[in-house]
């Protein structure tokens, strides 16, 4: 799904540990070590060499997800996704099965907004067939009559359990409402009509204009040579169809979608809780404003009560709700995309009577950044950040991951000491200046699900992101 950025609590309570800190130095004062090459017809290959090593992943990540559909064919890119494991002309979808298996490997698929991925985690010895099983699915899928009839149900069937899903419905009509009649406001999966209709030619067209070098990286890491990786690459790789209008990593190849200030809300009275979230519009990949951005999303921080958490150690805004049993949960999100983005907070209350509060001092919150902020709060969302995205790239799939992502999105790879170094750049100032730019009286986006009788008029909530009375 999409990129959504959030601040893991299990990881603020590691960042305390005596041993979080000296992993934290180690992953930042590491050399760069991924290593880059581009192929004649323009793909990119990136690796990773982890010493000793014993496993590797190894996969594509595409520049193309539902972005890249019209409003027809959305739904063709999750689709593709689902066809990739029925079959090839050289494999059968048992003998992928099988195969894979017989390896002890992984093999996964997901598509987001702006991407798609297909990789294998697989042993060492292994890698040169995880190289060939994902080239095969991904450039030799046999896309049968039978097996995408056999398909609509299952994706029909993932539908319905997405639906059922509050924060996937929620954050589904937040896009919607924010992008209204745009690619970004459509669904990953596509409406129910898209799905009974997307046929063998939707598939295939998307596969000969989307799935083309320019738009992809081979990601390994792990226990991966470079010079290997390269050469499977070109054993492969060199028959993926070519791109008219080539583009290269890090360029936006969409049209530029407009944030509209709005709102939706779902009232359902058989709920026993509103689940509502309130977005600006946010910072791109490439946007200066990246890491600040994200930053002041760790500022305001994430609280469950069900964790059984002190109600101060996380941000004020925690202090007030819990105080106050305002919300059961919140937490603040970062999505980027490559022209745009979303940020903004996701709740979950069953205080049905006091929703009002609930928006009117969570936006008060918000403003207050734009008047400056304490450099005791700053330092502690820095270092929760800093632990959240060094942490969190814990083996050779979230590597792999962080190594695709960052290519297809910005044309380069940082070192953990290049986000080390920009996080510590950021200065209680630049918060400043940033809430002023993306927060103080700007059009918010609103979507809501459930008990939202209580939420009171779009313009109400509105004014209080240009207003500092509490």
């Amino acid at each position: 799904m999409s990129s959504r950025v959030f601040l893991a609590s299990t990881l603020k309570r590691s960042v305390r540990l005596p041993s979080a800190a000296r992993t934290l130095s180690s992953l930042a004062s590491r050399q760069p070590l991924t290593q880059v090459s581009t192929l004649p017809n323009g793909l990119t290959v990136a690796s990773e060499t982890i010493p000793g090593a014993q496993t590797a992943t190894v996969g594509v990540w595409i520049d193309s997800g539902s972005r890249s559909e019209t409003a027809r064919t959305n739904g063709t890119a999750h689709f593709l996704e689902h066809m990739a494991f029925k079959g090839t002309h050289k494999r059968s979808q048992q003998e992928i099965e099988v195969e894979v298996e017989n390896m002890g490997a992984h093999l996964n698929a997901y598509t987001s907004r702006e991407q798609t991925v297909y990789y294998a985690k697989a042993f060492k010895k292994d890698v040169a067939q995880a190289v060939d099983i994902v080239s095969d699915i991904l450039q030799n899928s046999k896309l049968e009559a039978n097996a995408i009839e056999r398909e609509r149900d299952v994706i029909l069937r993932e539908q319905e359990e997405v639906e059922k899903l509050p924060e996937e419905v929620v954050f589904d009509q937040l896009h919607a409402v924010a992008y209204q009649n745009q690619a970004l406001g459509r669904t990953i999966l596509g409406p129910k009509e898209n799905i009974l209709s997307i046929g063998r030619e939707d598939l295939t067209n998307y596969i000969q204009t989307k799935y083309t070098p320019d738009r992809m990286v081979l990601v390994g890491a792990g226990g991966v040579e470079h010079e290997e990786l390269v050469k499977l690459a070109e054993k492969h790789f060199t028959n993926l169809p070519t791109s008219s209008n080539p583009v290269g990593l890090g360029q936006s190849p969409y049209t530029p979608n407009e944030f509209v200030g709005s709102e939706v809300r779902d009232r359902d009275d058989t709920a026993s809780t509103v689940n509502l979230a309130i977005a600006v519009e946010g910072a791109s990949w490439k946007s200066p404003d990246y890491f600040p951005m994200l930053v002041l999303q760790s500022v305001f921080g994430n609280w469950d009560r069900s964790l059984g958490a002190a109600p101060l150690t996380s941000s004020r805004l925690s202090h007030i709700i819990s105080s106050n049993n305002l919300a059961n949960s919140f937490m603040h999100f970062s999505t980027s995309y490559s022209d745009t983005g979303l940020w903004g907070i996701y709740l979950v209350s069953e205080n049905l009577g006091n929703l009002d509060d609930l928006a009117h001092f969570t936006l008060k919150e918000w403003q207050r950044a734009s008047t400056g902020l304490g450099s005791a709060e700053v330092e502690r969302a820095k270092s929760q950040l800093k632990a959240s995205l060094l942490l969190g790239l814990d083996g050779t799939t979230a590597i792999a991951e962080d190594i695709g992502r960052q290519l297809v999105t910005t044309g380069k790879r940082f070192t953990p000491q290049e986000i080390e170094s920009a996080i510590n750049a950021v200065t209680a100032s630049e918060l400043q200046h940033v809430a002023k730019n993306y927060l103080w009286d700007k059009d918010i986006a609103l979507a809501a699900t459930g008990r939202v009788e209580g939420l009171l008029d779009y313009n109400r909530i509105r004014n209080d992101m240009s207003g500092l009375m509490y």
